[in-house]
């Protein structure tokens, strides 16, 4: 499928954008001890960057064998916390709370890697991802709607919790280890800590599903 090169130009954009913004909330969340979902950010990170590569071929960085290990290790880790979820672990506010998004987010970035061959990519002068998905199209195609179409009800889903519900801004205490709370001399709850920007970290996920979206249908 063809698209405006004005167009990709702009998702290649906010998938850097993201980038950006996700390695500055890493930092801030360093500095400042405010929690946030650091898988999450540190794959919205290297996804940004690797999705504006495959959108605009003068981005691109690594070649497509490296990412496509980072991403198959970053959907092991995802796949790994789901588990853990289901086996009833206690969630973190350091990790993704919703992993099973982010697995499909890496696993879709693994298989376009797959499909788009590096010297296509190359090759493609000014569509990028659109000018190299042109021979491959056919063949994918049924897997390709479906992960658009799951990408793109998980940004609806985002989008109704962010217009509709109040985020969490402060997490719920934590006794400090070490004895009990009401032993004399021992520390008292450790303060909850507001999290990090949870209406921009809601948007970064919202802009990530939409471009991962479009590149999907690219393929179509």
């Amino acid at each position: 499928m063809a698209s405006p090169a004005w167009l990709t130009a702009i998702f290649a954009a906010a998938s850097l954008a993201v980038a950006v913004y996700c390695a500055g909330r890493l930092a801030a969340a360093r500095r400042w001890h405010r929690p946030t979902e650091l898988d999450t950010d540190g794959a919205h990170v290297v996804m940004g960057v690797a999705m504006a590569g495959m959108l605009v071929s003068g981005l691109r960085t690594l070649p497509s064998a490296i990412w496509e290990v980072v991403f198959a290790a970053a959907a092991v880790w995802f796949g790994y916390r789901m588990l853990q979820r289901r086996r009833g672990a206690q969630p973190s506010p350091w990790r993704s709370s919703h992993p099973l998004p982010h697995l499909v987010e890496c696993a879709a970035m693994v298989f376009m890697f797959l499909i788009l061959p590096a010297s296509a990519a190359v090759e493609a002068t000014s569509g990028g991802m659109a000018a190299a998905m042109t021979a491959t199209e056919s063949r994918f195609s049924f897997l390709t709607l479906p992960l658009a179409v799951y990408l793109f009800g998980y940004v609806v889903w985002l989008g109704d919790r962010v217009t509709l519900h109040a985020p969490a801004l402060a997490l719920a205490t934590a006794p400090a280890s070490g004895g009990g709370s009401g032993s004399p001399g021992s520390p008292g709850p450790e303060p909850a800590r507001p999290y990090l920007a949870p209406r921009c970290a809601a948007i970064c996920k919202i802009t990530m599903g939409i471009t991962m979206g479009y590149m999907l249908i690219l393929m179509l």
